[in-house]
């Protein structure tokens, strides 16, 4: 089965190496095909990624003038190849642990009506950029949190939900889960780590007031549609809020 993952980059020189590293090392579990959407980065970030691309086909290079993340993200479902049948995300400064696609992938193989898996996420303050994995002092929660990375979607339930919603610059990708979910797919829910998520001071999440105000907004938006539309399914007990909330670092 084709796997497109979608990588929106701005400016992670840094990171973005060792983001791709972790997905090529899976490509043993998967037909990986990496989208990689440069969004008018000023450093070293399309250097980085070219190197890969050298000793890895797989990854596919589009650059673009910065338009910001939800821009990015829609450029990368614009890119998506014809036999692509699952799509899922990785963030340029996240790690993809090893044993996430092997694990999950087989869910669909066992039931081919499946139309998304959803699986946990552990946030951590740091990560070893040798190794692709926490290091041994970093503080660490795992959840059913808020992201798209955990999530594989089948690639009409993505036709289905449509694009990201422009109108966001922040929460894009709570507001497309709340759509996903308000859909009705057939769905389940594996104990899979899918994510490590990696907690810096370059994170768009610790902008000041804005993350929270975004998110709230793409909840009170699914509140109206739920309101609007009484077809729509609920999305309560889908995501750990209590434990997200009580972590230090948020």
């Amino acid at each position: 089965m084709k796997l497109s993952v979608i990588m929106p980059v701005y400016n992670r020189e840094r990171h973005v190496g060792s983001a791709l590293r972790s997905l090529l090392r899976q490509r043993d579990a998967a037909d990986l095909d990496i989208i990689v959407i440069d969004d008018g980065s000023t450093d070293s970030s399309v250097a980085v990624v070219r190197s890969l691309i050298a000793e890895a086909p797989c990854i596919r290079l589009f650059q673009q003038q910065n338009a910001g993340v939800t821009r990015a993200r829609n450029a990368g479902l614009r890119q998506l190849l014809p036999q692509t049948r699952l799509v899922s995300f990785l963030d340029s400064d996240d790690i993809s642990p090893p044993g996430r696609f092997k694990a999950d992938l087989a869910c669909f193989d066992a039931d081919p009506t499946l139309e998304l898996t959803y699986s946990r996420m552990t946030l951590v303050d740091d990560i070893d950029d040798d190794t692709l994995e926490p290091t041994a002092d970093s503080h660490s929660v795992t959840v059913r949190g808020i992201h798209l990375s955990p999530a594989i979607f089948v690639r009409r339930l993505v036709e289905r939900i449509g694009s990201f919603d422009e109108d966001f610059h922040q929460a894009e990708d709570t507001d497309y889960l709340l759509r996903t979910f308000e859909t009705g797919p057939k769905f389940t829910m594996p104990d899979t780590v899918a994510l490590y998520y990696r907690r810096h001071p370059g994170n768009m999440t610790r902008q000041a007031d804005v993350p929270f105000r975004e998110f709230m907004r793409a909840v009170y938006k699914s509140m109206k549609r739920r309101e609007a539309d009484r077809s729509l399914h609920p999305v309560d007990g889908i995501f750990d809020f209590k434990e997200l909330a009580n972590w230090r670092f948020l």
